[in-house]
């Protein structure tokens, strides 16, 4: 037996956006039509009374005329009663006028057994609003004007046959309510779902999506504004994920060339050796040869890890104060015997104290890096200098060198991984390709910016700025 709760299994199914928007459309829409409805039934009604009311009115105005002028004709007044209520055969006027001695005057047919005088409203100064009541099944509107001691006049009006049409406009407008529910929630629910189109397509292409189909993007023409900007992020994110996974495709193939070629040498340089006999001096070299394909192999897997831990969010440094043209002169001493061999001079063009609050070991390796790519793209008789600079805000450090330069298609690239620039340089040579990836990397982890400019045959020139008030941070 499942061990899911009943509430469990509802919050599992729930209402599809289309169907929560027919039910909104639906219901405020079926809501529209049942106040507008409702409010010409009850403008209908009231109509009618008021209509009844006047031809009340009028019967009483006309009879208390009588009474104050010819208060003695009686003739007079019951011939007027007759007429009323012979006048109009579908809608029937009751009249009864009573004297100031409490005793009838005159009374319209039948009026004393449908209608005794208890039933009737009390009086009233002067004609106003009627009285609707229920009486052996048929339906009067009543008034009563007068005085005891001038006289009375009590008037009802049939109204059974008003009655039956209200009740037959109800019954149509019950069903005119039921169709509209009905209209309301089918056109709803086509609104939705034509509304909610580009959303499925949204779903559709984000279901669609694999490493071959990354190219895929949702067509922005004819969008709704509401959705015109998230389609528009969506391919943003569509373009950073192709992005992103043609450089982590290019860096596996990278770096699957940059291990096997020290594997294939290790395992050549065994191959030969376990051929046939070798001197104790042969067997040396070989395993000088295989301990530095070993120390290479060692660098990139080192570098590689450094640039993985530098990419983790939840990754945090260290951070103290130090003087940045103190550091970089420390960083020029040490390079300089390098420098020195390959006849390059190596020098720093700053005076003074720059603080900064940064991770001392990532910058010494950052700038160490950089002086050392510079020494090895820069011919003898050249000259590589460390300037630094700060203003308000940031600390910048510029690199430059008057070596060979990078070209223009080279440039953008020169801080991906396992690039390089100079196909001359092989990794036999010296480097793996890495330098100026974690160069940028240890400069992002500090908040900061890396840039590069270079001709060919015109040297290069790489900046990097970092944020001079940076906030202390603790290793996590």
């Amino acid at each position: 037996m499942s061990s899911r709760t009943e509430p469990d299994l509802v919050r599992a199914r729930p209402w599809s956006l289309s169907l929560r928007l027919t039910a909104y459309y639906a219901g405020s829409a079926f809501m529209i039509v049942a106040l507008a409805t409702g409010s010409l039934h009850w403008a209908m009604v009231r109509n009618v009374d008021l209509e009844d009311d006047r031809t009340l009115a009028d019967k009483v105005s006309l009879l208390q005329t009588l009474l104050r002028s010819q208060p003695l004709d009686i003739p007079a007044i019951q011939q007027e009663v007759n007429e009323s209520w012979q006048a109009r055969q579908h809608t029937i006027v009751f009249i009864r006028v009573i004297g100031g001695d409490g005793a009838p005057i005159a009374e319209s047919p039948e009026m004393a057994t449908l209608l005794p005088r208890e039933l009737f409203p009390p009086l009233a100064d002067e004609p106003g609003r009627g009285l609707t009541i229920e009486t052996s099944g048929q339906s009067y509107r009543m008034m009563a004007v007068g005085s005891a001691g001038t006289g009375l006049v009590q008037v009802a009006l049939d109204r059974t046959q008003e009655q039956e049409l209200l009740a037959g406009y109800e019954e149509r407008l019950w069903s005119v309510l039921g169709g509209a529910l009905v209209a309301c929630t089918l056109v709803g629910y086509a609104i939705a779902w034509r509304g909610l189109r580009p959303i499925r397509e949204f779903s559709a292409t984000a279901a669609g999506i694999r490493p071959t189909t990354l190219s895929a993007r949702i067509t922005l023409t004819g969008l709704p504004a509401e959705l015109h900007q998230f389609a528009g992020a969506f391919n943003q994110m569509l373009d950073r994920l192709e992005d992103a996974f043609g450089r982590l495709s290019r860096f596996s193939a990278d770096l699957a060339h940059e291990l096997r070629t020290p594997v294939n040498n290790l395992r050549g340089e065994l191959d030969v050796v376990l051929q046939k006999g070798r001197s104790p001096e042969e067997y040396i070299e070989t395993i000088g040869s295989c301990l530095e394909e070993c120390a290479r192999l060692a660098r990139i897997i080192d570098s590689l890890l450094f640039l993985a831990r530098a990419e983790d969010p939840q990754m945090q440094i260290d951070r103290e104060t130090f003087n940045v043209v103190e550091e970089i002169n420390n960083i020029r001493e040490f390079f300089e015997p390098m420098a020195s061999e390959s006849g390059i001079h190596i020098r720093t063009d700053a005076e003074g104290s720059i603080p900064v609050s940064l991770n001392r070991p990532l910058f010494q390796r950052a700038v160490g890096n950089l002086v050392s790519n510079a020494i090895a793209h820069t011919p003898s008789g050249g000259t590589v200098t460390l300037r630094p600079r700060w203003g308000d805000d940031v600390v910048s450090l510029e690199v430059t060198d008057t070596g060979r330069g990078i070209a223009a298609n080279d440039l953008p690239h020169i801080f991906d991984r396992f690039y390089r620039a100079d196909r001359s340089r092989t990794p036999s040579s010296g480097g793996v390709g890495l330098g100026l990836a974690i160069v940028k990397s240890i400069v992002e982890l500090h908040d900061g910016s890396v840039e590069a400019s270079s001709a060919p045959g015109g040297g290069t020139r790489i900046r990097l700025s970092f944020p001079r008030n940076c906030p202390e941070m603790t290793n996590l």
